[in-house]
């Protein structure tokens, strides 16, 4: 089997390597560099940014801890910003280095489908080679979208790309958008010192999570004096001598020295032979796939952002698994249902599965339980006391239908609530496993007894 897969983000160097453990002959064309978005310019770069900002924001309460530190502790940007680069450079070497214990021949040039088992590939300096191949895995990802109203120029409007190379700390920042990059920007550059001022066009921040979780990260983001804007969007913005004048939806007129367009991503599926090969796509443009990842011409699979949904990089290496699976003949089917998602706030955010309001638009009866992190042993020894796991059952089955998160180490507690549901479980019987003491994760312990009542660490409901 000859496999040609278009583009090594999370969801194609995954599914490269997935092939070729299972013997198939596998060459990968990318534009850029190995891991894709992610590894270059989001997740890992974000969150290596967050270590250091979180080390700092612990810095700054080390007289709570009885801990006194003499002298001062200044965040210097480029300094945090070359061990980012150093952290991505070690994983990109990571992943060549596992490309090429798999045999797998990396091409380094702009790929271009011509047929359904045909790539044409592009090099920088001009030559252009032909990679035939049996099947082929589209996995080009996506980009940060733009809008009209704020193009980006790289040094007074910024996309995430953008942010994430500064070398100074901005005194005053913009953010258009309180979605997960969004937010996650806005305290990164607040625990930097500068001051922050997030727009949304939407009611509420992290629209995308439960109620319960927007409402907690706003009433932080005001701890941090990060000023918040719900229901207002940016009509059009200029540059002058004192920085960028953003006129608000509202009337208001924004000064900033800089803005963060943080509004989304546009997915990667123009100028990639789509169109000639009569490759069916949906109305944002995303390429249509079956749940075997297959697209509507046999042999193209496809994977990662290119194909909607939610754009997340696990979500990509999972599909990219799939796809490689039913290539070499076996036969998988994507399961969209149990998913986790994080977002690197502080607090951190994290949830799999149904909010309470989705459960109410299908019309399933269901039940919560709640349990604070304030109330929890382990949240006090460690001074992080904000935040609540919040679960959601079925009613009359129990079953975990949902969970959310908001407060320390969300990105590594809901998985216990992931692996529950994928294996059917019920809230009495992650209720009934005995959790270790003291532990972050008695939350899910008590927010799953507090389903039926019986959370012993919280009062009596009145």
């Amino acid at each position: 089997m000859r496999l040609a897969v278009l583009g090594a983000g999370p969801g194609g160097y995954v599914a490269a390597i997935r092939a070729a453990q299972s013997g198939a002959r596998v060459t990968i064309i990318e534009e850029g560099e190995v891991g894709g978005t992610c590894l270059n310019r989001g997740c890992i770069p974000t969150k290596t940014i967050i270590a250091s900002t979180d080390l700092l924001s612990k810095i700054k309460n080390l007289g709570d801890f009885g801990l006194e530190l003499r002298g001062d502790v200044v965040p210097d940007l480029s300094r945090i910003i070359d061990r980012k680069t150093r952290v991505v450079s070690t994983l990109v070497k990571g992943i060549r280095g596992l490309l090429k214990s798999r045999d797998i021949k990396l091409l380094s040039g702009r790929g271009t489908l011509t047929t359904p088992n045909e790539i044409t590939v592009t090099f920088k300096d001009g030559p252009v080679e032909k990679v035939e191949a049996d099947c082929i895995i589209i996995s080009t990802g996506s980009r940060p979208a733009e809008i009209p109203a704020l193009p980006f120029d790289g040094r007074h409007i910024l996309s995430s790309t953008e942010a994430l190379e500064l070398r100074e700390i901005p005194r005053s920042i913009l953010i258009v958008g309180a979605g997960a990059i969004g937010s996650e920007f806005a305290c990164i550059f607040r625990e930097l010192g500068s001051e922050v001022t997030v727009v949304e066009m939407l009611s509420r921040a992290v629209a995308t999570e439960d109620m319960e979780i927007s409402s907690i990260l706003e009433k932080e983001l005001k701890k941090k004096k990060i000023k918040l804007l719900t229901g207002v969007k940016i009509e059009k913005a200029s540059i002058h001598d004192d920085g960028v004048h953003a006129l608000l939806s509202d009337g208001k007129v924004l000064v900033v020295e800089k803005v963060l367009v943080s509004i989304g991503r546009a997915l990667n599926t123009e100028g990639i032979g789509l169109e000639q090969l009569g490759i069916r796509r949906g109305e944002r443009g995303e390429i249509s796939v079956d749940n075997r990842m297959e697209t509507s011409i046999k042999g193209v699979f496809a994977a990662g952002d290119v194909t909607g949904g939610m754009l997340l990089a696990h979500k990509a290496s999972a599909e990219g698994i799939v796809a490689a699976e039913n290539i070499m003949g076996r036969d998988m089917v994507i399961d969209y249902s149990i998913v986790p998602a994080a977002i690197y706030t502080s607090p951190e955010i994290a949830s799999v599965g149904l909010r309470e309001h989705q459960a109410a638009e299908k019309g399933l009866k269901v039940r919560t339980g709640v349990f604070p992190f304030r109330a929890l042993g382990k949240a006090h020894a460690i001074g992080e006391l904000s935040g609540m796991i919040k679960l959601i059952s079925e009613e009359t089955t129990d079953r975990l239908v949902g969970a959310h998160i908001i407060g320390p180490h969300a990105s590594d507690l809901i998985h216990e609530a992931a692996v529950a549901m994928k294996a059917g479980l019920r809230a009495l019987d992650l209720a009934g496993t005995i959790h270790a003491h003291p532990s972050l994760s008695e939350a899910m312990m008590e927010a799953a007894e507090d389903i039926h009542g019986m959370a012993v660490h919280l009062p009596i409901r009145p």
